[in-house]
């Protein structure tokens, strides 16, 4: 997974708005069920998952989803969606292009902010699934919004990696693959360091999973191939369902000996709005090469 660069960490605390519509799509009777999702590495005892997306455009007030052409069950029970428009509380879809993530969302996507502001309203998916054994809330998610997607949406956003996305590059990055890929939901963000010749690396995005984002300080640059790849690794585990042990011991080639994963912070943490694991060690902590 590529990294994004980021000049210090954004300060974000997640907007959670008032439910206006509930969206219930209708579903085929006769359609058979989706292929799940399966996690292989679930175990118990790990976060609740956390969804929330941002889709701008003119959207169906009653969506009717086709079951076989969206795989989707529908919005799973602990998610729900939130329409806001030019009558109901309009300054709500525009939040989330202010501020620090709207000024980065500017440098990365500037015709899609563009998009997304002169849209005429905004739906909020947002949610605890009471389900995580399996990554089916997910798909049905994914579906959903696909079908926005693809009935008057001009642009999808995900606050928790602070992405927009057009709607075709919804399609190609996260339905068409028929599958969960987690890669491509969460992001690896690089951040100045105390050092101005070390950087580090920080994930957003794995609440979607319930589970722990990663962070990495004083990363060299001889390093920063390995880090990745420990993130990547990391990213795949967690998603699947796996945890990550209090203390356990890293030891991959391109990194010191020594580092050590320990479970930090809150979902009120703004540079992560999830808990997460603090990988550290003597190397990282002193600043030693």
């Amino acid at each position: 997974m590529p990294t994004q660069s980021m000049t210090r960490p954004l300060l974000f605390t997640l907007l959670l708005g008032g439910l206006l519509t509930a969206c219930h799509p209708a579903q085929e009777p006769a359609a058979p069920a989706p292929r799940s999702w399966k996690r292989p590495g679930f175990q118990a005892g790990g976060g609740t998952p956390f969804l929330l997306y941002v889709v701008y455009g003119s959207l169906p007030e009653e969506p009717k989803v086709s079951r076989s052409s969206y795989r989707t069950l529908g919005l799973p029970d602990g998610i729900g969606a939130e329409i806001y428009g030019p009558k109901v509380h309009p300054e709500v879809c525009t939040t989330w292009l202010q501020g620090p993530m709207g000024e980065l969302l500017k440098t990365q996507t500037p015709e899609l902010v563009k998009a997304a502001a002169a849209a005429p309203g905004c739906m909020i998916i947002q949610g605890e699934p009471g389900d995580a054994r399996t990554l089916d809330y997910l798909r049905d998610v994914v579906g959903f919004l696909t079908y926005l997607a693809d009935n008057g949406a001009v642009a999808v956003l995900d606050p928790q990696t602070f992405t927009l996305w057009s709607p075709a590059r919804w399609r190609s990055e996260f339905f068409a693959p028929d599958g969960p890929v987690p890669h491509r939901h969460v992001v690896i963000l690089t951040s100045e360091d105390r050092r101005p010749d070390r950087l580090w690396f920080h994930t957003r995005g794995m609440r979607k999973f319930g589970r722990p984002d990663l962070s990495l300080r004083g990363v060299a640059g001889s390093q920063r191939a390995a880090v990745v790849d420990l993130f990547n690794r990391f990213i795949g585990l967690q998603a699947l369902g796996g945890i990550v042990p209090e203390s356990e011991e890293i030891r991959m080639a391109g990194l010191p000996p020594g580092l050590t994963c320990h479970h930090r912070g809150d979902v009120d943490d703004p540079d992560f709005n999830n808990v997460h694991l603090e990988i550290e060690g003597r190397t990282y902590s002193s600043g030693d090469d």
